[in-house]
């Protein structure tokens, strides 16, 4: 038993990569359309001025600290000598109140170098996910700013990759018990005219809420694409399996009949003629439907020309007749 939806394949993780330093594009290592690894630079952006920045907060470090060591020994002098009343404890005060004006300077200047290392390994964009390059966005020898809206590349995960698609809120209860009990649902991606299946994946979660609009619930659906079967924002039909049923007795939907009394077939008798039996149709799946009540294995039913028969009619049948059948196990 199938459940099928409209759907849309949508990758698990899209990034737009933007620069978050100013400068200028010195270098572009990737080609469009190549599959990236998290951690690959693919960009590199001129680093003299942050070298340069780093440099320059790193001798200010220096300098400071030089100041902090000196304060620190005029403490120690002034602490030996206030018990001395050598100097006034004021002046010892005052020398304590330098040493810590002089600490918060280095610890300045400490984050200054830390915030250059930080601009100047952003200077090298690196691949935060595993994934396929779109089309290049900026060419090198642009002035990029980390304030631009457009980004330098997006990079989309392809593989594995899921699919959104919907389900009516009268199929949510069975589907929500299934999840409940933690079974794995199986999802089929068909083509567009639902003729090719691309890819077989599993339910991985249900959205949270209905759209009143159309009375429907979204799902997802991950698929493995290794092959690249699914791509991004491609129109799909999904096809959820609910159920299993094993061993039940089908019959070619075709050969159902109804009126407005009863569903039923025709059957062929050995003597080769026809009679009517009522029957009870459970679910209809493709061209086969499952028969509750009313028909047995191995029995033949008229698919063709019914609309010429009548309770007795004889009949002549087709070298491969059309006969009820039992499969197991059922989809």
């Amino acid at each position: 038993m199938y459940y099928s939806g409209l759907g849309t394949v949508t990758p698990l993780a899209t990034v737009t990569l933007r620069s978050r330093v100013d400068g200028q594009l010195s270098s572009v290592l990737y080609r469009e359309g190549d599959t990236v690894h998290a951690g690959d630079v693919l960009v590199e952006i001129d680093d003299r001025p942050y070298q340069a920045a780093l440099t320059q907060a790193e001798g200010q470090l220096l300098r400071d600290q030089a100041t902090l060591e000196n304060a620190r020994l005029d403490l120690s002098r002034y602490q030996e000598l206030v018990p001395l009343k050598a100097v006034p404890e004021q002046q010892l005060a005052t020398q304590q109140a330098t040493v810590h004006q002089q600490e918060g300077v280095v610890k300045v200047d400490e984050g200054q170098i830390e915030a250059a290392k930080v601009n100047l390994a952003y200077c090298k964009i690196r691949a935060p996910i595993t994934g396929r390059v779109g089309l290049r966005l900026v060419d090198a020898g642009n002035i990029v700013h980390a304030s631009d809206a457009s980004g330098l590349l997006v990079i989309t995960r392809m593989d594995p990759i899921s699919v959104l698609f919907t389900i009516s809120e009268d199929q949510l209860q069975v589907v929500q018990a299934k999840n409940a009990a933690r079974q794995v649902l199986t999802v089929d991606a068909y083509d567009r005219a639902a003729k090719v299946k691309l890819a077989t994946g599993s339910l991985s979660t249900l959205d949270n809420q209905i759209d009143p609009a159309t009375g429907t619930l979204k799902l997802r659906a991950t698929f493995s694409n290794a092959k690249g079967a699914l791509f991004p924002n491609q129109f799909v039909n999904a096809r959820l399996l609910v159920q299993e049923k094993h061993g039940v007795t089908l019959v070619p939907t075709a050969a159902v009949q109804r009126n407005a009394q009863a569903t039923y077939v025709y059957t062929v008798k050995p003597d080769s003629t026809v009679t009517v039996r009522p029957i009870t149709i459970g679910t209809t799946e493709g061209d086969d439907s499952e028969v509750v009540s009313g028909l047995a294995p191995g029995e033949v039913v008229v698919m063709t020309g019914v609309d010429r028969l009548q309770e007795g009619s004889r009949v002549s049948t087709s070298a491969q007749p059309a006969t009820v059948s039992s499969r197991h196990p059922i989809p």
